[in-house]
């Protein structure tokens, strides 16, 4: 028989056993558990460090093709004409002209005539109609759901309460959908005669190749010619408030309701401010390209010239090649305009 002390030591010692395996189980398992945390944690760095690298090469490739892009579109391009034998530019994009706004006569151009959509230059069109009623500007217009509906480019909201002066400037600065329908619809007998006088009025202007379906361009069915645009926005610039409005970098004004609203212009020749734009719109939906009417004057106060390039490939390329037009007029222009006032006699 062991003894009490005997039977005393072995169950102690029993029990550290115990207590040791236990808490070598424990220190397995945190262990285990550790090193799990630790797995994770290295795993999810892993992912963040891919996810960014992901990014980054994406964010490269981006600024890489952005780089592209600017030298292709600011690259002028010239040809030699096969009658004259004189360099002249080679148009990329679909047609374009530069025109005397004070003879009519047209300078040079590609594809001058062709019937092509206009997208939003038809606002132009909208502002001389809003413009001949002699309305008053102070007058606040309520802009409705259903003006808004399919808006694409708006800064308004249904039910806002805008002065007509604003609902112009928001017309031809930031190309406004919305604002164009809002006007549209104070006509007397709504939109559908506003329409109707838009095209009685390019017949007064003998724009024989334009035809007008809404007040905003949306719609496919604006159509136009480069040659007729030139002269559309040579009358339009003539009113010194439409003229000042598309001069304008940016504009900021308030709704009834307090709501500040603050735009920029859509034309980045205007915002660069390095050339004397007299007047402008731009135009883009996808059956029209990029396009932009614009009278500018020649450097040190020069003469004035229409450039009007329509169905340009990218929104850079219809500034870039308005820019190269413009560019290759300056350094032509005694030549060109004598030219031109020799054909004019």
């Amino acid at each position: 028989m062991f003894g009490k002390r005997t039977l005393w030591f072995v169950r102690s010692a029993f029990v550290i056993a115990s207590l040791a395996l236990a808490g070598g189980e424990a220190g397995a398992a945190a262990s285990a558990k550790s090193h799990k945390q630790a797995s994770t944690r290295s795993s999810s760095v892993k992912k963040s460090t891919l996810r960014k690298n992901i990014r980054s090469r994406r964010a490269a490739r981006r600024a890489a093709q952005a780089a592209r892009a600017f030298r292709e579109a600011s690259t002028p391009h010239y040809r030699v004409d096969s009658q004259t034998g004189s360099v002249v530019p080679d148009l990329q994009a679909a047609a374009a002209i530069i025109y005397d706004p004070h003879t009519g006569e047209v300078i040079w151009q590609e594809n001058a005539q062709d019937q092509r959509s206009i997208a939003s230059i038809t606002k132009v069109m909208t502002a001389i109609v809003f413009l001949e009623g002699n309305p008053d500007l102070n007058q606040e217009v309520l802009v409705t759901r259903e003006e808004l509906r399919g808006a694409s480019t708006t800064y308004l909201k249904a039910n806002d309460r805008i002065r007509a002066n604003d609902l112009l400037h928001l017309l031809l600065i930031p190309s406004d959908n919305g604002a164009a329908r809002a006007l549209a619809s104070t006509y007397p007998g709504g939109l559908p005669a506003f329409v109707e006088r838009m095209n009685q009025k390019a017949d007064d202007l003998d724009l024989e190749s334009t035809t007008f379906a809404d007040p905003s361009g949306l719609l496919s069915d604006n159509v136009s010619s480069a040659y007729d645009m030139a002269k559309l926005i040579t009358f339009a610039s003539s009113n010194p408030m439409i003229s000042r409005m598309m001069r304008m970098p940016e504009y900021t004004f308030q709704t009834a309701r307090s709501r500040t609203i603050t735009v920029r212009s859509t034309n980045q020749i205007v915002r660069q401010g390095d050339i004397d734009v007299l007047g402008g719109k731009t135009g883009f939906i996808s059956k029209a390209g990029y396009c932009l009417a614009t009278l500018l004057r020649l450097p040190q106060g020069g003469p004035e010239v229409v450039v009007v390039v329509l169905g340009a490939r990218s929104n850079l390329g219809r500034f870039w090649e308005t820019r190269h037009l413009f560019n290759w007029f300056t350094q032509n222009g005694q030549t060109l305009f004598s030219t031109s006032l020799q054909k004019d006699n």
